[in-house]
């Protein structure tokens, strides 16, 4: 009896070893966009709990939204990308100028 572990792997063929991998990745793969989908799902339950209390809150959840939005084929427009930019760009310098106001 040996103490020492057999790498099966190395017994198989190419074929089967690039075959093992592809499972091993496609499992992993699964598993991370399940795990995605539930934080997505807890994300957006945090996001309807209350209203917004500021501006800012309220930008995030612009933002999460219009990120939602450039994903679809509808934003791949030129005109609605820079649109989705100049958005962004908004919501991240009002979100920014609210923030130095409070703070003064």
């Amino acid at each position: 009896m040996t103490t020492q572990t057999i790498q099966l792997d190395k017994h198989r063929g190419m074929a089967a070893q690039k075959a093992t991998e592809i499972r091993r990745l496609l499992l992993s793969v699964e598993a991370d966009q399940s795990a995605l989908k539930t934080r997505l799902e807890d994300l957006e339950v945090q996001l309807t709990a209350a209203p917004a209390a500021s501006w800012g809150e309220a930008a995030e959840k612009a933002r999460y939204l219009i990120g939602l939005f450039a994903a679809t084929p509808a934003a791949r427009d030129p005109r609605r990308k820079k649109l989705i930019a100049n958005v962004l760009e908004d919501l991240q310098r009002l979100s920014a100028a609210e923030t130095e106001g409070a703070a003064k």
